[in-house]
């Protein structure tokens, strides 16, 4: 078992991450990366009993499912946890590996955000991809957009079959964390809570770098 994701002061991160242009923030080390989802109780109380697995009563292995490396990406999903079926908030560690193999795989949801030259090529992979590309308008605590875009990906067929079991390396139990910052957001305002400590992710992999339309990083 690691130790529970470092957190830091919300407005404090905020001041380091770039404004605005497709970054992926995230939590990570030199091997690891930490991506969210969030499930209904019977689902998340098996990945969290299990610890590096995902099944229970509910789960589809034939859906896309879609993994957010981004923490207030995943609160603005699930509405800190109070949105029905997305109550339980895991975290899920995985190898920096993998997460860079499904972004050299992603196919982006609009050819205009795509890689590819031509809208039929576009098409031609999107039916036979098995990771999803999204750049969505990232969010404040509070749930107003903000310029900066953040990534999900989903994942189906063999790419979501790996990471149901065998590629989870610990599953985190976020739920008490949520709780207990979504009621100080509630009381206090965004200037009072934590988030989990999120850097600019920075694939080693050029295919996936370039593959996703990553921005570079603001020099300082």
């Amino acid at each position: 078992m690691r130790t529970p994701i470092p957190t830091r002061p919300y407005t404090a991160q905020e001041a380091d991450w770039p404004q605005e242009g497709k970054h992926i923030l995230a939590h990570h080390d030199d091997e690891t990366i930490v991506v969210y989802q969030a499930y209904k109780p019977a689902i998340g109380n098996f990945a969290i009993e299990h610890g590096n697995k995902l099944g229970g009563p509910g789960l589809n292995p034939d859906r896309m499912s879609w993994i957010k490396p981004n923490f207030l990406w995943m609160m603005y999903r699930s509405g800190w946890g109070q949105k029905t079926d997305q109550e339980v908030t895991l975290g899920l560690r995985l190898r920096r590996s993998f997460f860079d193999e499904l972004l050299e795989k992603a196919v982006a949801s609009s050819f205009r955000a795509s890689a590819f030259a031509t809208k039929e090529e576009w098409k031609e992979a999107m039916a036979t991809s098995i990771v999803r590309l999204q750049w969505d308008p990232d969010h404040a605590p509070n749930g107003a957009k903000v310029k900066r875009r953040a990534i999900q990906l989903g994942l189906r067929d063999s790419a979501w079959h790996r990471l149901i079991d065998g590629e989870i390396l610990e599953v985190i139990d976020m739920r008490a964390f949520v709780e207990e910052q979504r009621v100080l957001l509630l009381q206090k305002g965004a200037g009072a809570i934590q988030t989990p400590s999120e850097s600019v992710y920075i694939p080693e992999s050029d295919l996936a770098r370039s593959n996703v339309k990553l921005d570079a990083p603001p020099s300082k």
